[in-house]
């Protein structure tokens, strides 16, 4: 399998978008973010796949677009791709809690922390909005953007 990739600026910092051979997207990282993706050898660099996305980031960071429509493919684990699908359930200009969350995927509460390790591993940033999740006392707790981008991020969802 070719990885194709492409780079978009957005108010966030550069975005590093990834696509399978399919050109459904598997990642989207941001500069200096955790457990984020750096171009490899061998990636084909190719911005064709990603049009779709561009269009639909630049309507997000313009306040004109609350909900994503692009073929996403994550790799990961079931139980962090149940977790990643209920980060889709997060409404626009909501929040919710890493113990909701864990609920929703049927997780006890005494998992909770792997919860939070799932969305931590988050690999498609923005699209799956682990940035909408909060700490139980509403604070903003983890995020692998770092926490001005989170802030950045529910600021222009109207939550802060």
């Amino acid at each position: 399998m070719t990885i194709r990739w492409t780079h978009l600026d957005s108010p966030v910092g550069q975005l590093l978008l990834t696509a399978d051979d399919t050109g459904a997207l598997t990642s989207l990282s941001v500069p200096e973010q955790k457990n984020g993706r750096t171009v490899q050898e061998g990636w084909r660099h190719d911005p064709g796949p990603f049009r779709s996305a561009e269009e639909q980031l630049a309507a997000y960071f313009a306040g004109e677009l609350k909900e994503f429509d692009l073929e996403l493919s994550p790799q990961g684990t079931e139980f962090r791709r149940r977790v990643w699908d209920a980060l889709d359930d997060v409404p626009y200009g909501a929040t919710t809690t890493y113990g909701e969350i864990a609920a929703r995927v049927g997780a006890s509460r005494v998992a909770v922390r792997a919860v939070g390790g799932a969305i931590g591993a988050n690999p498609l940033l923005i699209l799956r909005p682990c940035h909408r999740v909060i700490g139980a006392s509403g604070a903003l707790t983890g995020y692998a953007g770092g926490l001005p981008r989170k802030t950045a991020l529910l600021t222009l969802e109207g939550v802060l």
